[in-house]
């Protein structure tokens, strides 16, 4: 019989603000975090706008080696690791560390650590062979990206598995649904999960210029994510991470944890079809929504609020309102539908995590959060995308779901905890 899974802890660095309280302040008021890139020059883009984080190292508690050796994507899961377990309250120490798993998620790995080093070592691109007694000693870390999932076990001591999930923008999904897996498996007992992505260098935006899958809204970058919105021109790039602590829920019932919610089901599939073309009935998604909520139980009527992977491409925000349609039938028209890409823009691997966290928080607070700069719906998508406004809203059941390229599709049930 599988065990149970609960997230008792949340450690969140976002734009708008580092820590959990501060990313749900601005979800909830329906504030964005989108603006002009100031982490490098990008007035030769197509696309000049991302959600940034504002972050500094030393005040979020690094020690100055770490900030030498870490990626920027590594300062983040490791500040949000703190974050979660002091949150949890569980005492790691007095555990036995093999029970102690890691699952981070990253798309790009260290994405930033990799391009400023080549910078240097090809000075600024004039040397077509580079000179490698340039590079820094942790090089050879920033090109393995298994590197930020060692970061967070060597920060929590832990000896169980520990693993880094790479699976496009369902990274982030993906990794916590292998962190409930090792818990119902009975290989741990407390697991790390979430997902980490500091994606915003010049390398990074050439690529999604050169797909034009990025917004060119330059002039109203406050305004420019606007999933399901009938002027949406793509999505805005941006950085972040979440990490939960996973408990298997009699353990944290026992010790008197606090449940933010419990992860139900868990499911992936995918396309088979492009890299980044999405078939517009959406049957993929709609596959992974129906066997992650077979598995946890749930009938499509008891859903009570669908958290959108809402990108704000007009290829994506149609596919899944077809695969909300194809999977919960009359439900889909019923459900409030919400995106918080629209706020803090899409992190690519470490959304997914971000989103989780977000669903967690919204079962907490019985708060939908808001699809912020939605004013003229699309009218290929007609469901109840919760525009502009937080909504108070009971829910016992929420579905979080992800779009990756690569034809990945992921879906997560989470429930509200037994009073």
């Amino acid at each position: 019989m599988s065990r149970s899974v609960s997230i008792t802890g949340i450690g969140v660095v976002a734009p708008g603000g580092v820590g959990r309280e501060a990313f749900w302040d601005l979800l909830s008021a329906g504030r964005t975090a989108t603006r002009r890139i100031s982490l490098f020059d990008p007035s030769g883009f197509r696309s000049k706008i991302a959600a940034e984080v504002d972050f500094d190292p030393k005040a979020a508690g690094l020690s100055a080696q770490q900030i030498r050796r870490m990626d920027r994507a590594a300062q983040f899961a490791t500040v949000c690791t703190r974050e979660a377990v002091a949150d949890s309250g569980v005492d790691l120490s007095a555990l036995d560390p093999g029970r102690i798993a890691v699952s981070i998620g990253s798309a790009v790995g260290c994405t930033m650590g990799l391009e400023e080093e080549y910078a240097v070592l090809a000075d600024e691109g004039r040397k077509w062979l580079v000179d490698h007694t340039y590079g820094v000693p942790h090089l050879y870390g920033y090109m393995v990206p298994s590197t930020l999932a060692v970061e967070v076990a060597w920060e929590v001591a832990a000896e169980g598995p520990t693993a880094l999930v790479s699976t496009g923008c369902t990274s982030g999904l993906d990794a916590v649904g292998h962190g409930v897996a090792l818990i119902e498996e009975g290989t741990a007992d407390v697991v790390l999960a979430g997902a980490t992505d500091a994606p915003l260098s010049p390398i990074t935006s050439a690529c999604f210029d050169a797909i034009r899958a990025t917004s060119a809204n330059n002039d109203d970058a406050e305004h420019a994510s606007r999933p399901f919105d009938a002027r949406r021109d793509g999505f805005v790039l941006g950085e972040g991470s979440a990490v939960l602590v996973l408990e298997e829920t009699g353990a944290a019932l026992r010790r008197g944890a606090r449940e933010y919610a419990r992860i139900l089901g868990f499911a992936g599939r995918s396309n088979a079809f492009h890299m980044t073309g999405l078939k517009p009935d959406g049957r993929e998604m709609a596959e992974a929504i129906r066997v992650a909520l077979d598995s946890a139980r749930v009938a499509p009527s008891d859903v009570d609020y669908i958290n959108a992977h809402g990108s704000g491409t007009k290829q994506n925000d149609r596919h899944e309102t077809a695969a909300f349609k194809r999977s919960l039938g009359q439900r889909a028209y019923e459900v409030p539908v919400s995106s918080i890409k629209s706020m803090i823009g899409h992190s690519l691997g470490a959304i997914g995590s971000l989103e989780v966290a977000a669903c967690a928080l919204a079962i907490d607070r019985q708060v939908v959060p808001p699809t912020a700069n939605l004013h003229e719906a699309d009218p290929e998508c007609d469901l109840d995308y919760v525009p502009l406004t937080a909504r108070d809203h009971e829910m016992d059941v929420v579905l979080s779901v992800g779009s990756g390229f690569g034809g990945f599709q992921s879906a997560m049930v989470l429930g509200r905890p037994a009073a």
